[in-house]
């Protein structure tokens, strides 16, 4: 079995023209430090998947201070807009490819975090915090997950 934990940034500053560039508030820095904290403690994920956007790669940098990881990408499928249906093909693929890691963090946006989860363990769709995790359990062998819950920050 395998670990997904699958993140939503964390607070961001307001809409703006370029979506892209928005920035992680103070309370979002805080809020991914906590997170960053609570997944090492729990479960210790050894590779990472980052959309490219400002505010995941901030969320990403936070939690990297409290984890280490052995395969990091940042991946253009997990953004906003991106397909759920994709990503997760992707994610699959990469799991097969490296088996030696058992768990997995996600870090992207909403929509595509929530649809993410309703791909792997279809009629579970959580609508997700700022920076909160769902954890989810998958067996790369049949392709079949389980719901674990959703964690979110006390700040």
């Amino acid at each position: 079995m395998k670990t997904i934990l699958i993140m939503r940034h964390g607070e961001a500053g307001p809409m703006q023209a370029n979506d892209a560039a928005r920035l992680l508030t103070n309370r979002g820095q805080l809020q991914a430090l906590e997170m960053g904290q609570w997944v090492s403690q729990s479960y210790q994920p050894r590779a990472l998947l980052v959309s490219p956007y400002a505010r995941a790669q901030q969320t990403a940098d936070a939690v990297r201070q409290s984890n280490q990881f052995s395969f990091e990408e940042t991946c253009s499928d997990i953004i906003p807009s991106g397909s759920a249906s994709f990503a997760v093909d992707y994610l699959e693929t990469l799991i097969s490819m490296n088996e030696d890691i058992s768990t997995w963090l996600i870090v992207a946006h909403m929509p595509i975090v929530s649809y993410m989860v309703d791909q792997l363990v279809p009629g579970e769709m959580p609508i997700f915090p700022t920076a909160g995790i769902a954890v989810i359990e998958y067996c790369p062998k049949t392709h079949k997950a389980q719901y674990k819950g959703l964690h979110a920050p006390k700040v």
